[in-house]
């Protein structure tokens, strides 16, 4: 695999659980960057953890490395390859996949970490 570069932005994140019936607060759809997961279950919102929202639960400070893309839908592994390294480091992680790239959340206090587990394995790293 060609050595991947990903970004880290400088925004703390927070993860948000709705019900599936809730309705998503406008502010949301100001954000520079959010995230709306749904399925018959639940209801998932990620938002600049400075946005209040009244989600049922709320895990915040997690930071965002993006992989910088456009990446191919011929392009594979790259999230394994990613995860796997964290994983390796014992660093959880909340993946987001668009259209153009991927995006790993991880605790802001292990994002140090994060950061030298992926160089140790060839990542290149900048910051936004």
């Amino acid at each position: 695999m060609a050595r991947m570069t990903l970004a880290v932005h400088p925004q703390l994140y927070s993860i948000h659980s709705f019900t599936p019936d809730s309705r998503i607060d406008p502010k949301v759809f100001e954000q520079q960057m959010f995230f709306i997961g749904k399925t018959k279950d639940e209801l998932s919102v990620v938002a600049p953890t400075d946005l209040a929202l009244d989600s049922l639960e709320v895990e915040s400070d997690w930071r965002c490395l993006e992989v910088l893309g456009p990446l191919g839908f011929s392009m594979t592994g790259i999230l394994a390859s990613v995860s796997g390294t964290l994983a390796n480091s014992k660093i959880s992680i909340f993946a987001i996949s668009t259209f153009d790239t991927d995006y790993i959340l991880v605790k802001k206090d292990k994002l140090e970490l994060a950061i030298q587990a992926l160089k140790k394995t060839n990542y290149q790293i900048i910051h936004y």
